[in-house]
């Protein structure tokens, strides 16, 4: 895989705490994605916002679902900023691209411009999901990565790959090594949700579903290994 489009819940920022920032986590990963970049990979990041605000679910029915979701679009703007600076420290040419205009925060999103930073050695955190409300930034992912011509989506969770039900709750579910798209909207796996898992299977967009606990697994992804599970 030459560019591939990594896509990183917010919880995942948060290590054990739960919200904010585990630093020390954070700069794990910015460490094994400049070593990707070093060996060759073109690397975006689609960040979640869960470790700020998680929507609707946040808003516990007294935020309208427009203003939740512009306020998730907001958290993720925060996540790449943090990210982008650790990046910065790690040596590494971060840019942040954002798909509603916020003066000072980020560049506007375009697509030419994302391409030609990623084909200098850039790392571009594309901010604000879609841009627009009703949108997860699970469709973000797939969206970008199918506008900047991405080899596969890397979604990185706090799972290491997609079960046959909830492992959490379900002691008797099987993690799954492949699975195709058809598959996973006929059993409602939660993978991702439907949008962007329909988008991905239009634009015939691999998945590779991994644990981002051990950081390392980007680079086994980018090398080939079989980690996590492969959805296509």
């Amino acid at each position: 895989m030459k560019r591939v489009l990594i896509k990183v819940s917010g919880e995942a920022l948060s290590g054990q705490k739960g919200t904010g920032f585990d630093f020390a986590f954070v700069t794990s990963v910015c460490n094994v994605v400049r070593e990707a970049l070093s060996g060759g990979a073109q690397v975006g990041i689609v960040i979640g916002g869960g470790n700020f605000w998680r929507g609707v679910k946040d808003g516990a029915g007294k935020v309208e679902r427009v203003s939740a979701d512009r306020m998730g679009m907001l958290a993720t703007a925060m996540n790449c900023l943090a990210v982008a600076d650790v990046f910065r420290q790690c040596g590494v040419d971060a840019r942040v691209m954002t798909a509603v205009d916020i003066q000072g925060v980020g560049e506007r999103h375009d697509v030419r411009k994302a391409v030609e930073y990623l084909e200098s050695g850039k790392v571009v955190l594309f901010a604000c999901g879609t841009g627009h409300p009703f949108f997860s930034t699970d469709t973000a992912a797939v969206l970008r990565a199918a506008e900047i011509g991405a080899d596969a989506i890397l979604l990185a969770k706090n799972v290491d790959g997609v079960y046959t039900a909830d492992p959490r709750k379900d002691p008797s579910a099987v993690k799954l090594d492949e699975i195709t798209y058809t598959e996973v909207l006929a059993r409602r796996l939660q993978v991702m949700d439907s949008t962007a898992t329909s988008l991905a299977m239009d634009n015939e967009l691999p998945v590779i579903v991994f644990a981002l606990a051990d950081p390392t697994n980007i680079l086994r992804v980018l090398n080939g290994e079989k980690v996590g599970t492969y959805v296509h």
